[in-house]
């Protein structure tokens, strides 16, 4: 059973450690593992821009550099840290991709205003089609018969 109010209440939390000097747009995510476990990420920023990291994906990455592959779902809280109330806050396309590496279809994805309030989707919702590693199954590419 997942405690979404828990699992929300702990990306909120991790708004506060987000390093975001640029855009001051903080994001906050804790990852359910299907053990109990709970990962937790922030937002990364970096001035030249493109080395910055969401945090769903530092939640991601902390989890399985620990040997953690299997998940039940992921809470996201963000917003603008001069705005006292939160919006929902989905996850970028590249999150999306690097959840669905990991997560299938099924999995949870809970954009948190606070510990309450709170929608959830499921990865399909949100990617629909996505491509992940089954796509890359030689027999699904080629075909059963076909050599390489």
């Amino acid at each position: 059973m997942i405690d979404r109010e828990d699992l929300c209440g702990k990306a909120l939390e991790m708004r506060s450690r987000a390093y975001t000097p640029y855009s001051h747009f903080r994001v906050g995510a804790a990852l359910l593992c299907k053990d109990g476990s709970i990962y937790t990420g922030c937002n990364i920023e970096n001035a030249a821009y493109t080395p910055s990291n969401c945090a769903e994906r530092t939640a991601f990455f902390k989890a399985v550099s620990e040997g953690y592959r299997e998940f039940t779902a992921i809470a996201i809280a963000g917003g603008n840290d001069t705005v006292e109330s939160l919006d929902y806050c989905a996850p970028c396309g590249v999150c999306r991709q690097v959840i669905r590496e990991f997560c299938d279809g099924s999995f949870e994805i809970i954009l948190a205003k606070s510990r309450e309030e709170y929608k959830v989707y499921t990865l399909e919702e949100l990617l629909p089609m996505g491509f992940g590693p089954e796509n890359l199954d030689k027999k699904m590419l080629y075909g059963a018969d076909d050599r390489l």
